[in-house]
């Protein structure tokens, strides 16, 4: 059973990133076209489970899987779409993962929900604040109830992700 545990801001969370994925980018090569560092260790001084979640944008996701292996020897158990169409998925760490990867092919709207909701974030600080303070609330409540947990703020997440793309579309 794995535990929800979300700690304070990290400020090695960016080195671990970078450190990943160099790794990632030798393993891909031309395949991947940019690797951002996204979820809530990219957003600085707000509470994240300590786990580091990357997005490869790559140019064909199906060739993808021809690289399991190679992650595989990194410590990623690949894990296919893992629920969400076109995207490839690799965890590591097991019940104490360190790692998510998200792989999505370059257009995919899925790039764009996930920088606009980092970078909205980072540069909304109360809102940030509100939601490491909903992450720590329902970390203590559901400590070994994962799906729980996430439930707890998916409504959360729904509502700024709205805001998020809104004042994407302005910035760019």
């Amino acid at each position: 059973m794995r535990k929800v545990e979300v700690v304070p801001y990290n400020e090695k969370w960016p080195e671990l990133f970078q450190e990943e994925a160099n790794k990632i980018k030798s393993v891909f090569g031309d395949e991947a076209i940019n690797i951002y560092h996204i979820g809530s260790t990219a957003i600085p001084h707000i509470h994240a489970k300590p786990i580091i979640d990357i997005l490869v944008e790559v140019k064909d996701v199906d060739k993808v899987d021809s690289f399991n292996d190679e992650m595989e020897q990194l410590g990623y158990k690949p894990k296919g779409e893992n629920g969400i169409a076109y995207r490839r998925y690799f965890t590591k760490g097991g019940n104490n993962r360190t790692h998510h990867v998200h792989v999505f092919k370059t257009g995919s709207e899925h790039i764009t929900r996930h920088l606009a909701f980092r970078d909205y974030l980072i540069t909304h600080k109360d809102e940030a604040n509100t939601y490491s303070e909903l992450k720590q609330k329902l970390s203590k409540q559901f400590t070994y109830n994962a799906e729980k947990y996430t439930q707890g703020k998916d409504w959360f997440i729904k509502e700024i992700q709205a805001n998020a793309l809104k004042w994407w579309k302005n910035q760019t």
